[in-house]
């Protein structure tokens, strides 16, 4: 199994797209701004989109195909899926 995801720091923030293969580990990354980068300096730490694949290399095609989404499917995404753009990551752990 492969995702891929969607960070934020904040509703209609700044948005991030990633993929992997291990959901929870990768995320808590980004939360504890375990890597420097893009996710630590705007501070991306709400998962508020997944997409579970069969495999990585499908994820990272459709991680490719969603950074050239607009801006306005990206959200149209996150809003289908978590309207309250609520942080996954809790339910993800508990899952």
């Amino acid at each position: 199994m492969a995702y891929v995801y969607i960070m934020t720091n904040r509703k209609d923030g700044t948005l991030y797209i990633g993929v992997t293969s291990d959901l929870t580990k990768r995320v808590w990354e980004h939360k504890h701004a375990v890597v420097q980068g893009f996710t630590s300096k705007y501070k991306l730490h709400r998962l508020v989109y997944v997409e579970v694949l069969d495999d990585i290399v499908t994820a990272i095609a459709r991680e490719k195909q969603l950074k050239k989404f607009y801006r306005f499917q990206k959200i149209a995404l996150i809003e289908r899926m978590n309207p309250g753009w609520e942080d996954l990551y809790e339910t993800l752990v508990c899952a």
